[in-house]
């Protein structure tokens, strides 16, 4: 899924790989996975980007957003972008084809869900989209340690866990659970400790975490669970998650555990990630 390193990575990438190209076709599939999500109809799609000039490609916190003259093209986090040479063979089931005049293509597919927006300029209301572009990057200068400090003013702060306070209501756009496991580890928390819990120095280790871990993330081409634009595995060796489960904890040794929560797995050492 794409969370904040990949959204950089493939924003970068998009930004390279198409620069100056024209759109010269659009396809959509017959029908469409349950959970491909348009906006409004997506044959209309191809009335709005043919003819139209590539501009630039950002992430928005898990979001990657194409600007191609005036139109906005935004995949959301289960969007897999893949790019493709002239008379390269692309994968089967693209929810997604914008095809340019040198012959090359831009083909998404779809990984459990994904929303596959296009749209004039300033004409989405999607909550998300907007509270992404409205909230700093923990990649850029502005999230800050009074920034990150002030996200734990609000009612009831105290009763949320670890995995509630980053991953829920886009206190953080883009910082889902995927990332966070690695986050958890470096900072020494359990995902389920609650920040009523939380020392001083819990926040400062956490904040410091969100930073370096991210950093080190996208720096190395994101996580090596997920894949870029040309379907190479990011560089960054995930510490713990689904590969390592099972396996001893590389800081202390204890064997690292699984359970489900917050609609998905949290994975955790037992000994070095304070619950309590």
């Amino acid at each position: 899924m794409i969370e904040i390193p990949e959204a950089f990575v493939l924003a970068n990438q998009i930004d390279e790989s198409l620069s100056g190209k024209i759109v010269d076709g659009v396809e959509v599939p017959a029908n469409p996975g349950k959970f491909s999500f348009y906006l409004g109809d997506p044959l209309e799609y191809e009335r709005l980007l043919i003819g139209s000039n590539f501009s630039s490609a950002r992430a928005i916190g898990g979001m990657v957003e194409i600007s191609i003259d005036k139109r906005r093209l935004v995949f959301s986090d289960g969007a897999v972008p893949r790019f493709y040479e002239k008379n390269e063979t692309p994968q089967p089931k693209s929810q997604l084809t914008v095809r340019f005049g040198d012959g090359s293509f831009l083909s998404v597919y779809v990984r459990l869900y994904a929303g596959l927006w296009c749209f004039e300029e300033g004409d989405f209301d999607n909550k998300y989209y907007l509270a992404a572009q409205e909230k700093p990057s923990p990649l850029s200068d502005n999230f800050d340690e009074n920034y990150f400090s002030k996200l734990f003013d609000f009612e009831k702060a105290d009763s949320l866990s670890l995995k509630g306070f980053l991953a829920t209501e886009q206190r953080i756009p883009g910082l889902g659970n995927g990332v966070l496991q690695d986050i958890a580890w470096t900072a020494g928390l359990h995902p389920r400790i609650k920040i009523s819990k939380f020392s001083d120095a819990d926040k400062e280790r956490l904040f410091s975490s969100i930073k370096t871990v991210l950093r080190d993330m996208t720096e190395n081409c994101g996580r090596d669970s997920e894949k870029d634009l040309f379907g190479i595995e990011g560089k960054y060796k995930t510490v713990i998650g689904r590969a390592t489960f099972g396996k001893p904890c590389p800081r202390c040794g204890e064997t690292i555990e699984r359970q489900n929560y917050l609609g998905g797995k949290v994975y955790f050492c037992p000994s070095c990630q304070r619950l309590e």
